[in-house]
């Protein structure tokens, strides 16, 4: 099993699915914690679709925000802070 990280898989996703179609199974990290795995497909197991358990009309809305927010601010300081 070998990993990879996000941008290396968006810049050589090609080649990542190539190793996968021989066999090989894709752990995908992000910041080395694993967030995925890209398998084999097996047409012996077909996909499961399940069908959705509420209409979108049942779903509620986030409120509105109380006040304006300043993404880009709320950005620079989540990316100061790691």
């Amino acid at each position: 099993m070998s990993k990879v990280g996000i941008a290396d898989l968006k810049a050589h996703l090609s080649e990542h699915l190539r190793r996968v179609r021989g066999g090989r199974t894709l752990t995908v990290v992000d910041r080395d914690t694993p967030v995925a795995q890209i398998i084999p497909y097996d047409p012996g197991s077909p996909l499961e679709i399940r069908r959705a358990t509420r209409k979108p009309g049942d779903l509620l809305l986030a409120p509105p925000a109380s006040s304006p927010t300043n993404s880009l601010s709320l950005l620079l300081q989540d990316r100061a802070s790691r």
